[in-house]
């Protein structure tokens, strides 16, 4: 018998299949085979369409149980995994009623700034954590002024989990983790916000039921089920953002525990025992998997949108033609630490959270005809993105949250050796690899919740460490050194002001 684990990313949709008995992942497969497109129809707005991740996810299951030489009707329940803060939008037949705004575009910065200051900013930190930001809430308010005739046809909105599991199971749930990524969630109420949506002036109405985290959220339609070869019934038993389900896969649920990601965009997750929040909301807090109104289990999130997307984007356009990423990291490697005094700023994917939603866009510093060639870019572009982690996660140490030790699933930019070291190096934190990814994690979360599993470490007692990177003291200095000059450059573009310490 089997678990079916579905990651919709930005990039591509995967699906694993995981033996339920050994906890070992069988097969998975992801669509498309190059990186999904993302629709900008202005500067600073992405959009996709949600039915393009559906379509993906059928033809990734489809792959992932042919892979696995198993029949889908052995699998026996199903999790979700979703990028988060997305927005999309059906009506009372359950279509989709405009592409999904997802979660790199920034049109909404404006309505949360506004909301932070009219709801107050204490009255907003204390009960919502957050500002309400570039989140999904505002994503919505800029639907309902600009959008008007599309406001009135919604039935619900929902987050892209939220509607992979509609049309899955058609029904239309959501659970309190997605609330709160979407800055609905009051936390000291234990409710849902109604300073914000009387502010944004939405309707309770708009709001889908809410289901655990972990148990029953809807069961697989008949038709569907025939499509993809698999049991009318099957439940779908958990669903999370990816950033949580991301820690869950490495087993990271306890306070003091870190996780990260190297993706598109790159994060560090840290889960906390307290409801604490950053006064600037620079990192953003929300209720982690297994948080509870009588147990707080907050994760507190660093995002830096430009990431791995900054590493593509110098793959295609300024690395030799056809190179491959391994080659990519060797050549970056023929460079020094430091780039020969070279930096870059990796902020151009839209307003970024930890500089307070600023548009800041990507930058070069120090280049020099004469001595900067590929190599100083390619390793520049590494060094940059390992510097605004190092930024962060300053931030996340000024809340409480130390972090000694990072686990990462061994894949995207965790797989280049001179990330690994720089991250290692500059932060002295000890890293630690897992084989595992996002659709293995939501699979074993579906095992939890439909009590196949009796806890969550029964679920990752399989779980392989594959990697340990120690920090090389004779590299650290110089990577501090580094880390200087590419701060004092962020600095000197006024990103950095007398309210940012």
């Amino acid at each position: 018998m089997c678990l079916l684990g579905c990651d919709i990313g930005s990039s591509s949709v995967k699906a694993s299949i995981v033996d339920k008995d050994t906890g070992l992942t069988l097969a998975s497969d992801f669509y498309p085979k190059e990186e999904a497109a993302i629709k900008a129809m202005r500067p600073g707005w992405a959009e996709q369409s949600p039915d393009d991740w559906w379509m993906y996810l059928k033809k990734a299951i489809k792959g992932a149980i042919a892979k696995a030489g198993v029949k889908g009707t052995d699998i026996d329940a199903i999790g979700i995994s979703y990028q988060m803060h997305g927005l999309v939008l059906v009506d009372k037949r359950m279509q989709v009623l405009r592409p999904s705004i997802i979660w790199c575009d920034s049109r909404a910065v404006s309505y949360g700034d506004r909301a932070f200051k009219s709801i107050g900013e204490k009255q907003c930190l204390t009960h919502l954590l957050n500002s309400p930001g570039n989140f999904t809430a505002s994503k919505l308010a800029w639907v309902k002024e600009f959008e008007p005739q599309v406001f009135g046809q919604i039935h619900k909105f929902v987050l892209p989990g939220d509607f992979i599991a509609m049309r899955m199971t058609g029904d239309i749930v959501t659970t309190v983790s997605g609330l709160s990524e979407g800055i609905f969630w009051d936390f000291r109420n234990n409710n849902v916000s109604e300073d914000l949506m009387n502010y944004f002036g939405f309707s309770k109405e708009l709001i889908p039921d809410i289901r655990p985290t972990f148990g029953l959220q809807g069961e697989l339609l008949g038709s569907v089920a025939s499509e993809l070869g698999m049991k009318k019934g099957t439940p779908v038993t958990y669903r999370a953002g990816d950033q949580p389900n991301n820690a869950l896969s490495l087993n990271v649920l306890n306070p003091g525990e870190i996780a990260a990601t190297g993706g598109t965009s790159g994060v560090v997750y840290g889960v906390n025992g307290k409801v604490n929040y950053d006064t600037l909301s620079r990192v953003n807090t929300f209720a982690h998997v297994n948080h509870s109104a009588d147990q707080a289990r907050l994760g507190v999130l660093l995002c830096i949108n430009g990431v791995g997307i900054l590493n593509s984007w110098v793959k295609r356009n300024v690395a030799p033609e056809g190179i491959n990423y391994p080659a990519l990291n060797e050549l970056a490697a023929t460079v020094p630490i430091g780039s020969e005094g070279l930096s870059i700023l990796p902020f151009g994917n839209g307003a970024e959270r930890m500089l307070q939603n600023k548009l800041v866009d990507c930058s070069i510093h120090g280049l020099n005809f004469n001595i900067h060639d590929k190599a100083h870019i390619a390793r520049a572009a590494q060094e940059g993105i390992v510097f605004s982690f190092k930024y962060g996660m300053d931030i996340m140490n000024e809340m409480g949250i130390d972090i000694g030790v990072i686990r990462a699933g061994n894949a995207n930019l965790f797989l280049s050796p001179i990330f690994r070291d720089a991250l290692a190096g500059v932060t002295g934190a000890v890293i630690e690899l897992y084989d595992t990814n996002g659709a293995v994690g939501a699979a074993k979360g579906a095992g939890i919740g439909a009590g196949i599993y009796t806890s969550a470490e029964e679920a990752f007692a399989s779980l392989k460490k594959i990697n340990v990177i120690e920090p090389d003291g004779l590299k650290a200095d110089k990577y501090c050194g580094a880390f200087e000059v590419w701060k004092e450059r962020l600095e000197s573009i006024g990103v950095i002001n007398e309210n940012i310490v």
